[in-house]
């Protein structure tokens, strides 16, 4: 559970830590968490046309909106900037954070295509409400970054924001696709770490399990969804069969009709209904995600700390060929061992030449080896810290969607029961 302590807010129903609260800074210095003097929205989803190597292409673009809200900040009073983004944007912005910040979990994206969906048949990603839930999707994803420590001072970030001519440009300057290439095939490949840290095996564990839990929950209320639709549905002849009954009838003709009439209510509610509860599966999702952040950080700790062991054993394997030679020793299994007795040992000055070199290569891995402690315990620090501050996140989204879901559920069952309520005074003055 969350500190109640904390100084923590929520924006468009999302938690952001807040921890830069304080008294208003110069203008030159603004404020670390920029939805403390920046207003961000995503709105306007438009559908639009191009061209793809020699191909058309259909894609969706969002308009991002900012304005500052701080009289201390600099460009108060200034109209909003208004710049368009397509998803794929949002992609390489969010894999170039991952890069540039390997120790924060950095927030998922929204689906590209609707999962643990209730309907049979999958989404058509240019539906209309499943653009919505995206957008919804990508304003949270935009604002989370925002309210990050260290992530929301990024200029690259920032840019995103407000500079749509040559951002693209300046991003692929960074070369953080290179160098994310090269970091995922070493997380993909295949090795062993000698001293785990159990903090982090425990975290991986644990996002692990609850991945799980969320997709079981998903696929729950896909069921779930699935019969409650069904149900409503066929609930619909009640009114075709009343409304025909009534043609036959006199005295009960007009308790017949209008009693039709409210179960066609009530069996139609259920698309609208459904269609605001993706928006708590929606959630979920997020969370599902947020998953697979969390290993990649701790996969990213093993991969440091395997940095540190290699450099270790270097140094070792350096030192023990210094003290074998400074000591005349030879392995007979090794080549400069059978060198030494086919063609005779090293001279004097030789010997003295290969030992300042050896030296040399030590003072080296003695350096790499501070280089990559330092690096590993500064990932380790940062990354729990981060890792902390995600748990307390978690808790406190997860609490509001679920409260949520069931107050959305009392409410729908309330409406049930008012249908149902007419439907019988429609019955009693027949």
């Amino acid at each position: 559970m969350a500190d109640e302590g904390e100084n923590e807010v929520y924006s468009q129903d999302i938690m952001v830590d807040s921890k830069e609260e304080g008294e208003a800074l110069p203008k030159s210095e603004p404020k670390k968490n920029l939805l403390k003097w920046m207003e961000i929205t995503l709105s306007e989803p438009e559908r639009r046309v191009g061209i793809s190597m020699k191909m058309q292409e259909t894609y969706m673009v969002y308009l991002i909106e900012t304005k500052i809200t701080d009289e201390t900040v600099e460009g108060y009073g200034d109209p909003p900037t208004s710049i368009w983004r397509r998803y794929s944007e949002f992609e390489m912005l969010r894999n170039y954070l991952e890069v540039m910040y390997p120790f924060v979990v950095v927030p998922p994206l929204p689906e590209k295509k609707a999962t643990f969906t209730w309907q049979k048949s999958t989404t058509d990603k240019f539906d209309p409400e499943f653009i919505e839930r995206r957008r919804v999707g990508l304003e949270n994803f935009v604002l989370r970054v925002a309210s990050h420590p260290l992530m929301s001072q990024d200029e690259l970030f920032r840019d995103f924001l407000k500079q749509e001519e040559g951002w693209r440009e300046k991003l692929i300057e960074t070369g953080y696709q290179a160098k994310g290439d090269s970091k995922l095939r070493t997380l993909s490949a295949s090795y062993r770490i000698k001293k785990p840290d159990s903090r982090f095996e425990e975290m991986k564990s644990y996002s692990n399990e609850l991945q799980s839990h969320i997709g079981n929950v998903l696929k729950i209320r896909a069921k779930l969804c699935d019969r409650l639709y069904a149900y409503h549905k066929v609930n619909a002849n009640y009114g075709r069969v009343f409304s025909e009954w009534s043609a036959l009838e006199k005295e009960m003709a007009d308790g017949l009709q209008s009693a039709g009439h409210f179960v066609d209510v009530y069996a139609s509610s259920i698309d609208a209904l459904l269609e605001d509860e993706e928006q708590f599966a929606d959630q979920l999702k997020e969370y599902y995600a947020f998953c697979d952040a969390v290993r990649n950080v701790c996969r990213r700790q093993e991969l440091a700390q395997l940095n540190m062991e290699k450099a270790e054993e270097n140094l070792t394997y350096k030192r023990n060929q210094r003290d074998q030679l400074a000591e005349g020793k030879t392995s007979g299994l090794s080549l400069t061992g059978l060198k030494s007795k086919l063609f005779g040992g090293d001279t004097a000055e030789q010997r003295e030449e290969k030992l300042k070199v050896l030296d040399e290569q030590i003072k080296e891995a003695e350096a790499q080896v501070k280089t990559q402690t330092e690096e590993a315990r500064e990932f380790v620090k940062d990354a729990l810290q981060d890792l902390e501050r995600f748990q307390r996140q978690k808790v406190k989204d997860l609490k509001e969607s679920f409260t949520n879901y069931a107050l959305f559920q009392i409410e729908r069952c309330k409406k049930g029961i008012e249908v149902w309520q007419k439907t019988r005074e429609c019955f009693e003055k027949m």
